[in-house]
């Protein structure tokens, strides 16, 4: 089984989350982890799963302007706060999701979000399991997020809950043995 664990990040959350899904994913699946960028430029017709996932910004995906802003703040103050993604500098999921031919097969949506309740931090991963199945996709699971403290760190143990989500997607996907 063929996966691909596309991701937006910004400080390097969501991508650490993206790359914890895929050692979940083995060895029932052979999964790959893309940037969002490089995701742009690859064929992904024949994926079995396709697992997306970005950060919570402003209670929904980011906006070409927030990652300007939060790259330049990182510029302007290094060493200040949370270092960029090396893919940060990249396309979002936003202008992705406006490339992405329609598709068939299963998916799955994953964000990284402030912790606290919903209502206030609002949760990528419902705008991305829209967009996901609007473009044709079955979802496979009901749309994850992965919890970051106030100074932009994942909190303990979401690592290992993003592994044992894979492990649940894959054994989802996978035919039950005889």
């Amino acid at each position: 089984m063929e996966a691909a664990v596309i991701y937006e990040s910004m400080y390097g959350n969501t991508h650490a989350i993206a790359q914890a899904i895929a050692q979940g994913m083995e060895p029932a699946a052979v999964p790959e982890v893309l940037s969002v960028e490089e995701a742009g430029h690859k064929d992904l017709r024949n994926i079995d799963l396709l697992v997306v996932g970005g950060p919570t910004h402003v209670h929904g995906l980011s906006r070409k302007a927030m990652r300007e802003a939060a790259l330049q703040d990182a510029a302007e103050h290094p060493g200040k706060g949370p270092v960029p993604d090396p893919s940060a500098p990249g396309p979002g999921l936003r202008e992705w999701f406006d490339a992405l031919e329609k598709g068939s097969g299963k998916a799955a949506a994953f964000d990284t979000r402030a912790e606290g309740p919903e209502l206030l931090t609002g949760r990528a991963s419902k705008t991305i399991a829209r967009k996901l199945s609007q473009h044709g996709f079955e979802l496979l699971a009901e749309p994850a997020s992965f919890l970051v403290s106030k100074d932009n760190r994942l909190l303990p143990g979401e690592q290992e809950r993003a592994i044992e989500w894979g492990r649940e997607l894959a054994a989802a996907l996978s035919p039950l043995p005889h």
